[in-house]
């Protein structure tokens, strides 16, 4: 049986709520499958931060409708996947490679030998190097606002990146003790999320500051946010409050164990066929960043959309249209779109 969700947002009945242990650990995920219970490829979406599985809730329809099946996990650390305490638990299980071996055991369990893999914000280093780690099992890759970015031989730690790309100042604040220790009860959560989700203040005060990180006395000020429903952000609340904010902000900390695990890796170079879009209003991830990336990643597909960081809940239309087109051109051999 499916477990309760307060506020559940999804009315969909191809879409369920499933779980997992996978390499240890319980996972959460959302399962689309077509209405007739057939479907050509595996899809996996995999969120980024702040968000869940339930960021992809635009996408997942659109997908059912081309004939593929949808997995949405949340990530180690996010939603009612578990969370575990770094000490006593090992940070690595919140690395790329973690990620990779666990999106892997879930496609065995699912039954998919191959699947194709798309994701965004840190969902989209996640797939990268997904494909890295499990060649096999990955047979067309996508990104919605992150840029391939190949591993250094050379460790380079997060201060000395911010020296060079400013707006990655917040993963400095992220990952120290600060935030997660001052940002814990419910209303506080609501708040943050409401302002990393462009909510804004009376005078324009942002919550959020790509050089600085929180911005804890702007925090009571948020006003609601336009890219979420009333619904939907205690849904997304909810989710957040239930195991707090340390393990999404472990994904900040893990630079250095990244790095080590990646020595391993045998190639930096993408080859299978692959889509970018890029958010052309990304203050974060932005287009400077995704230069040269043919360089890296031989089969390339570069598309734009005139949205921020929340692309998928912007513009759904524009990146579903984005997806069919590739969809149908490079995963499915051509003409089975039914959107």
């Amino acid at each position: 049986m499916a477990p309760f969700f307060p506020n559940d947002i999804f009315t969909d009945p191809r879409i369920t709520h499933q779980s997992a242990t996978l390499n240890g650990h319980n996972y959460h995920y959302l399962l689309g499958v077509p209405k007739e219970g057939v479907f050509s490829h595996t899809v996996f979406l995999i969120h980024g931060w702040p968000d869940i599985s339930a960021g992809w809730r635009f996408q997942i329809p659109a997908l059912l409708e081309l004939g593929c099946r949808v997995v949405c996990p949340d990530l180690m650390g996010y939603g009612s996947t578990d969370a575990p305490r770094v000490p006593p638990e090992s940070l690595s299980l919140y690395t790329f490679k973690r990620a990779a071996d666990d999106i892997e055991e879930l496609a065995r369990q699912l039954g998919a030998k191959t699947i194709v893999l798309g994701g965004h914000d840190w969902g989209g280093m996640v797939v990268w190097r997904t494909v890295a780690w499990k060649p096999q099992l990955v047979t067309h890759v996508f990104s919605v606002c992150t840029a391939y970015t190949p591993p250094s031989k050379n460790y380079v730690s997060t201060a000395d990146i911010v020296k060079k790309v400013p707006q990655f100042g917040y993963q400095l604040h992220l990952a120290s003790p600060e935030p997660e220790a001052r940002i814990t009860s419910r209303n506080d959560i609501r708040q943050f999320l409401k302002g990393v989700y462009n909510g804004r203040g009376p005078s324009g005060e942002r919550v959020f500051s790509p050089e600085k990180g929180v911005l804890f006395e702007n925090l009571p000020k948020i006003g609601e946010t336009r890219l979420l429903s009333e619904q939907e952000l205690e849904y997304y609340t909810d989710q957040y409050h239930r195991n707090g904010l340390h393990g999404p902000f472990n994904w900040y900390r893990t630079r250095e164990a990244n790095w080590r695990d990646e020595l391993e890796l045998q190639t930096t170079k993408i080859t299978i066929p692959s889509l970018f879009v890029q958010a052309q209003r990304d203050v974060v991830l932005s287009p400077a960043l995704a230069a040269g990336m043919e360089q890296y990643v031989s089969d390339l597909t570069r598309r734009e959309v005139d949205a921020t960081h929340w692309a998928l809940w912007e513009r759904p239309e524009h990146i579903n249209r984005i997806l069919r087109e590739w969809f149908t051109d490079r995963v499915l051999g051509g003409g089975q779109s039914k959107l």
